[in-house]
């Protein structure tokens, strides 16, 4: 009887055990729950009592995680400083300016999402069917700025039009994604048109609005910083990952962040200049992601060079102001009918001359922009690039001399100032209409030549191009 309980008892426990190890199999082959869950396992359910202890297994290795790139930690940071910096002052100008702010932030927002697409996709084939996804990619961020450009046209009539067409002008910039060489020029040439208006509101403001004037600056340092951002990191356009997935594949929420980490501070190179020395930055440990190559630095020849300080005095009658870069507030000057100005070696500064000065000449600057309010004689610009001119009153002549693009805004009593320009190209003239909107017209700059047999002289005309 004894043998036949042992044998009895010796069964059951084979068969609990082959029991256990089909249990076991089946939960091994069932779909894996998502980590985000914490603590969620799959169990046999037993009609009595409390569900027994999970067998002993093996620790099933959590998938490698990716960091998120660099570009995109960069993108972060602009958000969360010059971004954030003019979206509190909107808030404390409130109204329309708030309601546009949150319109400008959601655009920065879409196209951090797009950019982080970019670096998980191969480019969409602009020449076939797959020109829908690039467009369906992009939308996001056209909405926001048709949303920030249609407020600002639905309130012509507002306090804050000029803050309105700042942004509606500036917000633009969202859009060097689709531009291939160069694109940091196009966020200069948008803020560049936004700075007119932002100009207009510090003027407005200076004596009875300080915060309104911070809120101009900020705007425009929020371009800045995004001209410096795109120049670092995508100075050729956007790369694309050519061995990537389908960006339509991407495009669905979740799946662009699937996997990705936040990259710590140590890894980062260009936070780290002993990491920048060595040939390798040291891999985070059970990392299996590939290495991507870090964008490729320019040269820049003139941080090598000996920076003169910046220079600004009235010596008699005569005004100088020199070696003024990114100055992140306007240069004032009060003049009068005997003062001569003379700008040189300025970049990406803001000069504003009050009152009636007699002269201004300006020589060798990059991105500079000056507004005065009127003058006895002339500007003259020599050798500059990116320039901006904007006349609050009147002046007689401007002179510009081996120019590479400029925008020139005349109110309506400088309409029949005269320019002359030679070894120039790319220069807009901006007149004021009846509606307070600005008309552009581009200035010639290709000319055609030729003798007349009849006439015995020589013909001149203007190349006209067809857009």
């Amino acid at each position: 009887m004894a043998t036949n309980n042992m044998h009895n008892l010796t069964t059951l426990i084979k068969r609990l055990e082959a029991a256990t190890a089909r249990l076991e199999d089946i939960a091994s082959s069932t779909i894996e729950l998502p980590q985000a869950v914490p603590g969620l396992q799959t169990t046999a359910a037993t009609p009595n009592g409390p569900p027994p202890p999970p067998a002993a297994q093996a620790a099933v290795p959590a998938p490698p995680t990716e960091p998120v790139p660099e570009s995109i930690e960069e993108f972060d940071n602009l958000i969360n400083s010059s971004a954030a910096a003019y979206a509190k002052l909107s808030e404390k100008v409130g109204g329309l300016v708030a309601e546009q702010a949150a319109i400008m932030l959601k655009g920065l927002q879409a196209q951090r999402q797009f950019l982080l697409i970019t670096t998980k996709a191969k480019k969409p084939d602009l020449n076939g069917s797959e020109m829908s996804v690039y467009q369906d990619l992009l939308k996001p961020t056209s909405d926001c700025i048709m949303g920030a450009q249609a407020l600002k046209d639905n309130n012509r009539g507002s306090d804050v039009f000029n803050h309105l067409s700042s942004v509606a002008e500036g917000i633009m910039v969202l859009a060097w994604v689709t531009v291939d060489t160069k694109p940091y020029k196009h966020v200069e040439s948008c803020a560049d048109s936004a700075q007119l208006f932002a100009n207009k509101v510090r003027m407005q403001y200076k004596e009875k609005g300080p915060q309104h004037v911070q809120w101009a600056n900020a705007l425009l340092q929020l371009f800045k910083d995004l001209a410096e951002y795109v120049k670092q990191w995508f100075s050729n356009g956007i790369p694309w990952d050519p061995k990537g997935a389908p960006a339509e594949q991407l495009n669905r929420g979740e799946d662009v962040t699937k996997g990705l980490r936040k990259v710590d501070k140590s890894e980062m190179t260009h936070k780290n200049p002993s990491l920048r020395a060595g040939s390798t930055v040291p891999e985070r440990e059970g990392s299996v992601r590939g290495k991507s190559p870090a964008p490729g630095k320019k040269p820049k020849p003139e941080s090598m060079r000996v920076k003169k300080p910046p220079k600004k005095e009235l010596d008699g009658n005569k005004w100088t102001i020199e070696n003024f870069e990114r100055e992140s507030l306007p240069i004032e000057i009060e003049a009068n009918m005997s003062h001569s100005i003379l700008i040189s070696k300025c970049s990406a500064t803001t000069i504003i001359v009050k009152g009636k000065a007699n002269a201004v000449t300006i020589e060798n600057t990059n991105r500079l922009s000056l507004v005065v309010d009127s003058l006895v004689s002339t500007v003259d610009v020599v050798k500059s690039a990116n320039f901006g001119l904007q006349v609050m009153g009147s002046i007689p002549t401007v002179l510009m001399d081996q120019i590479d693009g400029a925008q020139v805004y005349f109110s309506r009593e400088s309409a029949s100032t005269k320019i002359y320009t030679s070894k120039s190209a790319n220069i807009n003239l901006n007149i004021l209409g009846e509606d307070d909107d600005y008309k552009e017209i581009p200035l010639p700059s290709q000319m055609c030549h030729h003798y007349d047999d009849k006439t015995g002289e020589l013909i001149n005309e203007i190349v006209e191009h067809a857009g």
